[in-house]
């Protein structure tokens, strides 16, 4: 009886299984080495159990079926067609679901950078806030730009602030903004102190 030639690989060798591939070649998909080729395998393709089959491939085996009289050259080319067309939507599906991964980290990338160049600013901020204080130069106001900053911004720079510095701060804010979370916040360090 003849067997059924294994599964290749889309580069035409016979494909190792998971078991061998592991023993014999190092795993360099879990820290950021090694080929795109290797990235899939180890992180898309192996856990999801996928296999590649070309159409070709399909058909080869089906008409090996139909010639040994397991199934009808019709039935093989209907099951072929089928097993094709299940395949494409799979895909499709895969890299739909793919794309959305991507979409989601380069959102969380984008959100991360603008968060840490946030805190890169207030904390530049805060160094020329001081500077200026002890130096007495500059705006009435112990906080360099306090009107283009949140209420959190503010409220993270008057840990630095002295007293008067404070009291100041709350009469500002109470003749502008007049934010009831910032008015609290410097009640409680006044009331700390």
């Amino acid at each position: 009886m003849r067997t059924m030639p294994s599964a290749k690989s889309p580069s035409g060798g016979a494909r190792p299984s998971s078991r061998s591939r592991s023993a014999s070649q190092p795993d360099t998909t879990h820290d950021g080495s090694g080929s795109l080729a290797e990235q899939l395998l180890g992180r898309i393709i192996q856990p999801l159990g996928l296999i590649v089959l070309t159409r070709d491939r399909i058909q080869e085996v089906l008409d090996d079926a139909a010639e040994r009289g397991r199934v009808t050259h019709s039935d093989a080319n209907e099951l072929a067609t089928e097993l094709v067309d299940r395949g494409r939507q799979q895909t499709e599906q895969l890299l739909a679901d793919i794309e959305r991964m991507f979409g989601k980290g380069r959102q969380q990338i984008g959100a991360t950078v603008r968060a840490r160049r946030g805190e890169s600013l207030d904390l530049i901020m805060r160094s020329a806030d001081k500077a200026r204080r002890t130096v007495g130069t500059g705006q009435s106001i112990p906080i360099l730009g306090y009107d283009e900053l949140t209420a959190a911004q503010v409220q993270a720079r008057l840990d630095a602030l002295s007293r008067a510095e404070l009291r100041k701060v709350r009469d500002y804010e109470r003749r502008h903004a007049n934010r009831k979370s910032v008015l609290a916040a410097i009640d409680k360090h006044l009331s700390a102190d």
